[in-house]
């Protein structure tokens, strides 16, 4: 493998690491992916969804096409790497590996380029706002697959655990559907000494969140794989009043549509019921919905064959994760498959102390131009 090409990608990956950027901020970073399409004389089309850029390359002699896609945007943690090349931006950092993501995909578009022994059409498609921000389907509301026709899509992740350069692709469900809550429940203030002049929201969320961790112990199916996560509580600020309102947030996956479905009917009703008997109102928000990734199973197949063909080691073994991933409003329109290739022994995603591993960037880069070669055949 040339040591030169290497090098390239190590530099785009840590260039991007210093100066990441937050979901639906993508700016600086769609400027340098379009700055590097360029040097490699790949035409490009910015702007697609809000930050994103859809890149393609064409061959004569087929009309067939496929696309492959990389997501941009990095996470509000603060880096705690001490990497020479760590974040310069204090509070944001590319903690789940979309650097390496997006420079993997930059080398893809290198190795196509320059490589002729091929025919089609691939669109090599960079995402902003994967992060709870809807990227893929503001790309899709703005006519991806009109402007960008593409029979089938592929994609990976990194995977912190799995050996490195191990890639492993799912027969089916790969990462969870997922959505997030907020619930406010209204009141009446009174002094904290009084409390029977008040009516206490405080107390009908500290009900609240024991009752919805019964939703998916008490309704939804025990075969099926779902999780319902309280994580952030607001109410008052005095020791001393009992507060007007008071509100707590959260996330609830499952791997099949119908359990969120049902899930969601059941916060709204719990929250409503628990309010009432407290005396309290409650209000509730659903928002940042996600669809489950799954893949196609001929497309799965067709992935794991591909990359075996590379040489590479391949598993089909592994569970799904309940972590989200929009990849899945792609695999809802055309089929597709998504892969895991293994970061190696390395800090959890979405951790501080998470880096993705330049080792693999070669191999993720060979791996997307060949499964995007194989597709057009």
């Amino acid at each position: 493998m040339p040591l030169d090409f290497v090098n390239l990608l190590r530099h785009w990956r840590h260039h991007l690491h210093a100066h990441p950027e937050l979901s639906l901020h993508e700016s600086a970073t769609a400027a340098f992916v379009c700055e590097q399409l360029d040097k490699l004389g790949i035409g490009f089309t910015a702007h697609i969804g809000g930050h994103g850029v859809v890149a393609t390359i064409s061959r004569a002699g087929s009309n067939r096409s496929v696309g492959l896609r990389a997501d941009m945007d990095a996470l509000p943690i603060m880096e705690a790497t001490n990497a020479p090349y760590a974040s310069q931006r204090p509070g944001v950092m590319h903690a789940c590996g979309h650097d390496g993501h997006t420079a993997s995909l930059l080398g893809a578009a290198k190795l196509l380029v320059e490589d002729h022994d091929w025919a089609g059409t691939v669109h090599l498609v960079f995402q902003p706002a994967e992060e709870g921000f809807g990227g893929a389907d503001a790309m899709l509301k703005d006519g991806l697959l009109q402007k960008f026709p593409m029979e089938r899509i592929f994609g990976y992740h990194n995977w912190p655990g799995l050996e490195a350069g191990t890639v492993m692709i799912h027969d089916g469900p790969i990462m969870a559907a997922a959505s997030n809550f907020t619930i406010t429940l209204h009141g009446k203030a009174a002094h904290a000494a009084m409390p029977h002049l008040s009516q206490d929201p405080v107390q009908g969320v500290a009900h609240l969140i024991i009752a919805l961790n019964s939703i998916v112990a008490r309704n939804a199916d025990p075969l099926d794989t779902a999780v319902i996560s309280t994580c952030k509580l607001q109410a008052g600020n005095a020791n001393n009043q009992i507060p007007e309102q008071a509100s707590l947030g959260g996330t609830y996956r499952a791997l099949q549509l119908a359990t969120m479905r049902q899930i969601e009917a059941r916060i709204r009703d719990v929250a409503a019921h628990t309010a009432a008997a407290f005396g309290l109102s409650a209000t509730v928000e659903i928002f940042g919905v996600l669809p489950p990734t799954v893949n196609d199973k001929a497309q799965a197949d067709f992935a794991a064959e591909v990359a075996a063909g590379q040489g590479l080691a391949v598993r089909r073994d592994m569970a799904p994760s309940m972590g989200a991933e929009d990849f899945g409003c792609f695999l809802m329109e055309i089929p597709g498959a998504y892969a895991w290739i293994g970061n190696g022994n390395s800090a959890n995603l979405h951790n501080p102390h998470f880096d993705y591993n330049d080792e693999i960037l070669p191999i993720a880069a060979h791996y997307l131009a060949g499964v995007a070669k194989a597709a057009l055949r």
